[in-house]
């Protein structure tokens, strides 16, 4: 077993953690990476505001190439984005912009008549606008995606006037009455951040980076990736390997027409890049009040409200669920089952591929961790996820 450390700010046991906890994760990452589940992993710890452990296994691309992964190695973060565009939502409403509880169409026209006009920015938020979800979320004949939506109307676009993908996107109707169902959707976080361009006058992945990256100075993390990033990014494929070469280089090609139009879409539902240890940051944040190193991207009471349960008896029959009710904050996800073992005051989420974040507000515990997929059945299993979880949290004393 090769492990690679990365920086720590201090002994696990200084803050009160089991170190051989430590060594457990190791072993179980190694078994997963030599079982084929994960091309490797990465993840960063941190227990009372202190980086205890930060560390590598495995490799750092999907070719096969000997390459390993770094404690500091860059990979999209996929899902785990919708929790910053959450934040940058709660900024604004910090801000007196507008309230959760205001509907959509104050803002995009799309939305002003029936029956999307009773959808409102907190359904977004909580994936029960009714709006179509994620594909491959249920089994059942439905429409085309949304993001198929999009692609096919581009395509039959005219060039007159400003092509409208929201209104692509939302042109399959709703496929539940609006707040009566969970349905997960990336497209709804997109429609976010057009809200958040709007509203700030700012693109939303700069709002992003320029109002949450930057001052908790999150360097290794961004929605377009830096030569020095790309150097240090897991390659998922060939076609990724040539991109990032691009960027290395500087010789990207010229975009084509449809490339521009999906450049123009804010990609608040899943295309930043990132570290473990940036994600920590992140996390720490939200530990101690929405503030970090001197600097505040939320108040304290946001917090607490993201990271409260914002649903009741509301059901999630996605990827074969049968949950009567979901629990779900402000862009996070809360889960209480016996999978896990933190907290009640803990708020998390996934990133496909695969990565969570894990945020215990009352043990003050972050963890980040990417581990991404190899040879899973379904393309998703739990044992690098929530079986991590559980191996990070035993280490409490």
């Amino acid at each position: 077993m090769n492990v690679i450390n990365g920086k720590i700010d201090c002994k696990p046991a200084e803050t009160g953690y089991d170190e051989s906890r430590i060594d457990k994760l190791n072993e179980r990452l190694q078994n997963m990476i030599d079982r084929k589940l994960v091309h490797g992993a990465t993840y960063c710890i941190s227990h009372k505001g202190k980086i205890i452990a930060n560390g590598s296994l495995g490799r750092n691309n999907a070719l096969g190439e000997d390459t390993p992964m770094q404690p500091d190695t860059v990979f999209g973060i996929a899902s785990i984005t919708k929790t910053f565009t959450a934040t940058a939502i709660m900024q604004l409403v910090e801000d007196g912009i507008f309230n959760l509880n205001d509907p959509v169409s104050d803002w995009l026209p799309q939305f002003r008549k029936k029956p999307f006009s009773d959808i409102k920015i907190i359904h977004l938020l909580t994936h029960t606008s009714g709006l179509y979800p994620d594909g491959g979320c249920f089994d059942e004949i439905s429409p085309k995606s949304s993001w198929e939506l999009v692609s096919d109307a581009f395509r039959l676009w005219n060039k007159e006037g400003g092509f409208d993908w929201i209104a692509a996107g939302i042109s399959a109707g709703l496929r539940r009455p609006v707040g009566t169902e969970w349905q997960y959707s990336s497209f709804v976080f997109c429609v976010l951040g057009e809200i958040i361009t709007r509203a700030s006058g700012v693109f939303a992945p700069e709002y992003i980076e320029k109002n949450i990256l930057k001052p908790l100075k999150m360097q290794d993390s961004a929605f377009e990736l830096t030569p020095a990033l790309a150097k240090r990014a897991f390659v998922c494929d060939e076609d990724e390997k040539r991109y990032l070469d691009y960027i290395i280089s500087g010789n990207m090609p010229e975009r084509n027409d449809e490339q521009k139009m999906w450049d123009s879409i804010p990609a608040t539902g899943g295309g930043l890049s990132s570290t473990v240890r940036d994600l920590v940051r992140f996390g720490n944040a939200f530990v101690y009040g929405g503030r970090l190193d001197g600097a505040r991207i939320l108040g304290r009471k946001s917090v607490e409200k993201m990271s409260k349960v914002q649903l009741s008896g509301v059901p999630d029959h996605c990827w074969g669920a049968q949950e009567p009710n979901r629990l779900y904050g402000i862009g996070f996800d809360i889960r209480r089952t016996p999978a896990f073992s933190y907290s009640d005051r803990t708020i998390m989420h996934e990133g496909s591929g695969a990565s969570s974040i894990d945020f215990d507000l009352d043990e003050e515990l972050v963890a980040a961790w990417y581990v991404p997929f190899n040879e899973v059945p379904n393309g998703w299993c739990p044992e690098p996820l929530y079986n991590v979880q559980n191996i990070i949290w035993s280490g409490l004393i």
